[in-house]
């Protein structure tokens, strides 16, 4: 009885783990949508993106150099890392390897390498 429940144990877990791990990723693309709205808000005031330097802190901060139509912040809250704690890695105008007139703004996803098969992007 105590294998059974054992096993019966481990299956729930390795379920509720998967869970888990689809609601990070979902978690992820909400965000990944929420910055940017917030990116297009910012471009609409300003004319173009916020640089690569710049990055996704001119949406709570005043960047320098100061935009000259910025009525920001454009989000609350400035922390710009993902469900697995890695940061965000946005990449403006040249610096854009898939959105060269906008930018690229990705999650290096569950394993945390930027550039494998489970990042999470704006381009996908």
């Amino acid at each position: 009885v105590v294998i059974i429940l054992a096993i019966l144990g481990s299956i729930v877990a390795v379920k509720l783990t998967g869970r888990t791990e689809e609601a990070r990723i979902s978690a992820t693309r909400t965000q990944i949508e929420s910055f940017s709205s917030a990116l297009d808000a910012y471009e609409l005031d300003n004319g173009k993106y916020p640089t690569t330097e710049q990055g996704l802190k001119a949406l709570v901060e005043e960047p320098t150099p100061k935009p000259p139509n910025w009525k920001g912040p454009y989000l609350r809250k400035g922390k710009f890392l993902d469900p697995w704690k890695n940061a965000y890695i946005y990449k403006a105008g040249k610096d854009a390897k898939h959105n060269k007139r906008s930018y690229d703004l990705y999650s290096p996803g569950p394993d945390g390498v930027e550039g494998t098969e489970d990042d999470i992007t704006n381009w996908d």
